[in-house]
């Protein structure tokens, strides 16, 4: 059900967006939402608090976000809570997101290395995956893992390349195993 709540709310968002117009925009804003609504969990306690009426939560929604935020949003968010589907929102906030950046060509990767790379490195990883992809841009988000031992993983959607040493020892070790001596 969350799935199903997530994409028809967030897909309705996008259209909504790319109606106005205000793709870019809208995903700036979904991004400080949604940045904010992590920094504060008890936000989320309250919001989800059977003991508060709904009349009360769209006052706490109206105070918090209407001034910070468009109406796009906003009545996204008064929808959710309306339709009792106010936890599914960093899920329809996500889904959102990931739609207006795949329009936008605007990939996502997530890099691990078993060691930091340098500014120049990380260019370097930038410059390569613009030219074997279809994307414009790209975010990517590094991250270190010793146990890696050498080489790198990269993630993009559902596609993974790894080139990390350790997958090639395990790889060589699994061969090794199916090798039957006479």
């Amino acid at each position: 059900m969350a799935k199903l709540v997530e994409k028809v709310y967030g897909e309705a968002l996008f259209e909504l967006a790319v109606e106005k117009g205000k793709a870019k925009e809208l995903l700036q804003e979904a991004t400080e939402v949604r940045q904010a609504l992590l920094s504060n969990p008890d936000f989320e306690k309250l919001m989800l608090n059977p003991a508060i009426p709904g009349e009360e939560k769209e006052k706490v929604l109206a105070t918090v976000w209407q001034e910070r935020i468009g109406n796009e949003i906003f009545g996204t968010m008064c929808l959710l809570l309306q339709k009792e589907h106010y936890k599914q929102l960093p899920l329809v906030l996500d889904y959102f997101i990931a739609r207006v950046k795949e329009a936008e060509k605007i990939g996502v990767a997530y890099v691990t290395t078993a060691a930091p790379l340098s500014a120049q490195q990380c260019g370097k990883v930038e410059e390569k995956l613009l030219e074997t992809t279809a994307y414009k841009s790209f975010e990517i988000h590094y991250d270190v893992d010793s146990a890696l031992i050498g080489g790198m993983v990269i993630r993009i959607g559902d596609r993974v390349v790894d080139s990390s040493i350790r997958t090639k020892l395990e790889n060589i070790s699994r061969q090794l195993y199916q090798i039957k001596l006479q």
